[in-house]
């Protein structure tokens, strides 16, 4: 619960996005900014939380709530009378920052509790952030008065709350092994280890596609809809397309149960690239087709989220697993800011129906990282 109120946050400025930019004239895709300020954030809050190893040497819950409360307040600055775009940017630059007090120690977290099962466990937890990303498309929709405002107070709070909840509900695992100084060298030293840099390549594959896709999941319906003249609920069927991922990621986990991460995550990584592949034959389907399919792709795009930071946690040494996770979601994040600008620029450039080849490069390239030799 804590960790589907908290990452509410992240696309919180996605949703509303065409309302909030009316304030503003600029001359700019505003859309690519603030999805990438937001992710430039994250990735120096997790570089800053991994290279001070705070996870492994504080309470990580703790950590949580400190992160929940001021990525609350960040997003609330974004109601700030006659904000301008500079502010707006830096505020959602420091929601970033928070995020990564959310996300990675959310799994960190999980790790503590969970010796045996933790992908199961951690299927659960990706399946809450899937939520959490995809419920400021609902709220908006839902929004009696279409007022942006509400999905921006909506989350804020719901955060806070989210921080409270790990603070009082959730004490130190079982399973935690603190580290008592601070390690500079972590990070060579994990990178060192073969299985934990095959896992790690693995999922740099997979985060090039997924925010991306998730970032342009409107775009994609909105483009559908005028080349096809058919009304859709664009906000609406944005939050289902995101959502759907939270069972695809339940599923994913109780499957590795049997046949291990690693397969889980490799087969959700090469059909989700074929989706990416096939993508522009898509805007040629009926509706029920193209929904339907779309909303598989919204599933295997997240399903091995859970299953490669399982394999990373467990390739990593016990006291530095917290460390480990953070810095592999601090690279997989830098890497989606390639993916969301290159969208960003190639949707003035091209067809739109042909954007999402372009993210099958990730897939491809976390295949071939990941494979056994």
């Amino acid at each position: 619960m804590a960790q589907f109120f908290c990452t509410s946050l992240w696309f919180a400025g996605n949703a509303v996005i065409d309302d909030f930019a009316a304030q503003f004239n600029v001359g700019f895709n505003i859309l690519g900014y603030l999805l990438s300020t937001v992710q430039f954030g994250f990735i120096a809050g997790t570089l800053t939380f991994a290279l001070l190893t705070l996870v492994d040497r504080f309470p990580p819950s703790r950590v949580f709530m400190i992160s929940a409360i001021l990525g609350g307040l960040c997003n609330i600055a974004l109601l700030i009378p006659n904000i301008t775009v500079l502010n707006v940017l830096t505020a959602r630059f420091g929601t970033g920052f928070f995020l990564a007090g959310i996300y990675p120690v959310g799994m960190k977290i999980a790790s503590d509790y969970y010796k045996d099962g933790l992908g199961k466990a951690l299927g659960y937890l990706v399946g809450a952030l899937v939520l959490g990303t995809a419920l400021p498309h609902l709220l908006k929709e839902l929004s009696w008065n279409s007022d942006y405002k509400v999905v921006i107070q909506s989350t804020s709070l719901l955060a806070c709350i989210g921080g409270l909840l790990i603070f009082l509900f959730v004490p130190n695992g079982p399973y935690r092994k603190p580290v008592s100084k601070l390690q500079l060298g972590v990070i060579t030293e994990l990178f060192g280890i073969v299985s934990f840099r095959k896992a790690a390549l693995g999922y740099f594959g997979h985060m090039w596609e997924l925010y991306a896709f998730w970032g342009f999941v409107p775009v994609l319906l909105k483009t559908y809809v005028e080349q096809n003249r058919v009304g859709l609920p664009i906000s609406f069927w944005s939050f289902i397309v995101i959502a759907v991922g939270f069972f695809s990621c339940i599923l994913g986990g109780y499957i590795s149960l049997k046949t291990g991460s690693r397969k889980v995550a490799r087969y959700s990584l090469i059909i989700s690239g074929l989706f990416c592949l096939s993508s522009p034959l898509l805007f040629q389907l009926p509706a029920e087709i193209f929904i339907s399919l779309l909303c598989i792709w919204g599933m295997v795009v997240i399903s091995d989220s859970p299953q490669f930071s399982t394999l990373v946690a467990a390739a990593a040494p016990p006291e530095l697993r917290g460390t480990g996770l953070t810095i592999v979601n601090c690279i997989g994040f830098a890497i989606t800011i390639l993916s969301i600008q290159l969208l960003s620029y190639l949707t003035t450039k091209m067809d739109a129906t042909y954007l999402f080849i372009f993210l099958a490069i990730g897939p491809i390239l976390g295949l071939y990282g990941s494979r056994k030799k």
